[in-house]
């Protein structure tokens, strides 16, 4: 398996993505410059978090329209993953690779803490190791997290098994009180048609780590790796 992440100006979650994919393939992945016009060849595409271009404008729109974006829809639409996390959500919703927006959280304020998410759906390569239903603790770090999608679309993802993790407390239970960004329907992560483009606003890469203070990242990209291989 070989992956790929690009990096663009104000990236700065590059490097913790590099280590999980590194330690769960035992093989480096490639970092390919936002600039560059082509794609080298790989079995998955990983736009990291960050502040791309500052978050000036709107989140992950200014990215959206680097070049090698181009290259990354066309990987995609051809069943390429890709896997957006974070400011990488923003910025493969601003390329239309995923539908709704992410707006300001509702508290007005950055979150920098670990959360607790419920697996929607398991049966994907980004959920194959987890359960149905499992709890997991991975941190979050954003300021625009608070998902958006018009009622249409949120019935069409549900009904598609498109929610891939929400958030809620430490029993699973699902309310406004573990919803801290205020994201609609507690959706932290969602995939597209065919389940092969993943956006999620937690960091499962900063959960790979004994150091790091949780390992419930560890089977997200484990499992990925024997999907891919």
């Amino acid at each position: 398996m070989q992956s790929a992440i690009v990096v663009f100006p104000g990236s700065n979650r590059e490097q913790d993505v590099f280590d999980a994919l590194h330690r769960a393939q035992g093989k480096a992945p490639l970092k390919v410059w936002h600039r560059e016009s082509t794609l080298p060849k790989c079995d998955l595409i990983v736009i990291p978090g960050g502040f791309s271009y500052g978050d000036y404008l709107r989140c992950g729109a200014m990215a959206a329209n680097s070049p090698i974006m181009r290259e990354v829809k066309a990987a995609a639409a051809r069943g390429t993953p890709v896997l957006g996390i974070c400011n990488g959500f923003q910025i493969i919703t601003e390329a239309g690779l995923l539908p709704g927006a992410l707006l300001c959280n509702k508290t007005l304020k950055f979150h920098c803490k670990s959360v607790h998410l419920r697996v929607e759906n398991s049966q994907t390569i980004y959920t194959a190791r987890y359960q149905a239903g499992q709890v997991i603790s991975v941190p979050v770090a954003h300021h625009d997290g608070n998902y958006f999608a018009d009622d249409e679309t949120l019935n069409r993802l549900e009904g598609e098994g498109r929610v891939a993790f929400r958030y809620c407390g430490p029993a699973g239970e699902i309310d406004e009180k573990h919803n801290s960004n205020g994201s609609a329907r507690s959706i932290a992560g969602i995939f597209n048609e065919t389940k092969t483009v993943l956006g999620l606003m937690p960091h499962p890469e900063d959960a790979t780590h004994p150091l790091q203070g949780s390992l419930d990242g560890v089977p997200f990209f484990a499992g990925l790796v024997e999907a891919l291989n």
